[in-house]
């Protein structure tokens, strides 16, 4: 063999190699978020709530009170504008809250996202129960449509026990919308998209 094909046959094998690894980087770019949004929602970790626990069990007499904030962020490769309907709500520690927020489609065409969410401070995760919600559930606008998302939540009396959190009187929950991975495949932007979450459905529109 010349030493030119040999040279050919190395820079081939390098180049698969390296493409090999592209690939890797990749997928495990896409699979890292709803790996890590699984891992927090069963940890509690980075101010995941609490989901699917009891329901409020009622303000006391004597409970005091705190401010929920209401934040929205879009991915930019979700073509939505994804706001919350009022900016904050001040209830009761063991009262039941609700926010609303609005999603609109301004593409020509049908859009599916997923939401995911967190509070700040981080602290205040554990005590912060969320008993209705759209996060991680695929969201399907068509083109131009205009939805109310619902939450209804309430907050531990213990948090005003804690050391960490008693001196607490604001919370804020962040909801952000990212494109599904099934829909940016299905429309060609999944290659030049960020992060993505949620399943890829299974089933046929």
């Amino acid at each position: 063999m010349t030493p030119a094909e040999t040279l050919r046959r190395r820079n081939r094998r390098l180049g698969l190699v390296v493409g090999g690894g592209v690939a890797c980087m990749v997928g495990l770019a896409f699979a890292s978020v709803p790996l890590y949004d699984m891992f927090c929602r069963a940890t509690g970790y980075n101010g995941t709530v609490q989901t699917g626990g009891p329901a409020a069990p009622g303000a006391a007499a004597n409970a005091g009170a705190v401010t929920v904030r209401f934040n929205a962020n879009t991915h930019p490769g979700l073509p939505w504008r994804f706001t919350p309907e009022a900016p904050n709500v001040s209830l009761r520690l063991g009262e039941e809250g609700m926010g609303f927020y609005r999603a609109e489609n301004l593409a020509d065409r049908p859009v599916t996202g997923v939401a995911t969410y967190n509070v700040t401070p981080e602290v205040v995760g554990k005590y912060f129960h969320k008993t209705a919600c759209f996060c991680f559930n695929e969201q399907t606008l068509e083109a131009g449509q205009r939805v109310d998302m619902p939450l209804t939540f309430w907050i531990d009396p213990a948090i005003a026990d804690d050391p960490n959190t008693r001196g607490i009187r604001t919370i804020t929950i962040n909801y952000t919308f990212f494109r599904s991975l099934d829909d940016a495949a299905r429309t060609g932007a999944l290659a030049n998209a960020g992060p993505h979450v949620g399943p890829a459905r299974t089933t046929t529109e």
